[in-house]
């Protein structure tokens, strides 16, 4: 009896201590686990600039190109461009403040002119063509090959914009390069190494861009 005692006491013994060990074996895991599938840190979480909120519907800006039906009427459908003073002009509604506006709000103002002359006008706003408003631009000055204003993309990086303007010219300071961002207690500047993202593939440096930011790359010192 004493040698089936001590044997049970010495099976419970073991059975405790796999348990136990077990249990540290998933904990560690699940440690783990979480070390690995954290989200990947954005270069921009350091910097108090890089805004969480979604970016608002698409504003209209000067020189987009717009479809406008007006259902039931094909006399006063009509495709227009938006004047570089932010208006647009269509049969019936003559200078309407279009850049700023979405497209449904746009399509809502043109159908509170018509009611004038239309009885229940259903209006579509369609864009056709986009430049959209400056506070959603991203404009690239200074030695980009292709210098320009573009229309941001939600997502947008700085490798996105770089392969939109065709990269730096042969007399860029891509290291020196920096977005100025807009904020709501002024400007702040983050430095970006453009010759380190494109030369040596460093994906640190590809940071998400705002509307509005403004990429500057300097020319180099010989």
């Amino acid at each position: 009896m004493m040698v089936k005692t001590k044997l049970f006491s010495s099976l419970r013994r073991s059975a405790f201590d796999l348990r136990t060990s077990l249990s540290v074996a998933v904990v560690g895991l699940m440690l783990a686990g979480c070390a690995a599938d954290g989200p990947a840190r954005d270069a921009t979480e350091s910097n108090s600039a890089e805004s969480t909120e979604p970016v608002a519907g698409y504003g209209i800006g000067p020189g987009d190109s717009l479809q406008i039906f007006v259902w039931g009427h094909t006399d006063l459908s009509t495709s227009v461009l938006v004047r570089p003073d932010g208006r647009i002009s269509t049969p019936l509604v003559e200078d309407l403040q279009a850049a700023g506006r979405t497209p449904t709000q746009l399509a809502r103002d043109i159908e509170g002119v018509l009611r004038e002359y239309v009885r229940t006008p259903v209006v579509t706003v369609i864009m056709q063509g986009f430049v959209g408003e400056g506070a959603q631009q991203v404009r690239v000055v200074g030695q980009a090959l292709s210098p320009q204003a573009l229309q941001f993309r939600q997502g947008m990086t700085v490798l996105d914009v770089m392969i939109e303007v065709g990269g730096l010219s042969e007399f860029a300071a891509g290291n020196r390069a920096k977005i100025v961002r807009k904020t709501g207690d002024g400007e702040v500047e983050i430095k970006i190494r453009l010759d380190d993202l494109l030369n040596d593939g460093d994906m640190s440096e590809n940071v998400h861009i705002r509307p509005g930011d403004v990429l500057i790359i300097p020319q180099s010192f010989f």
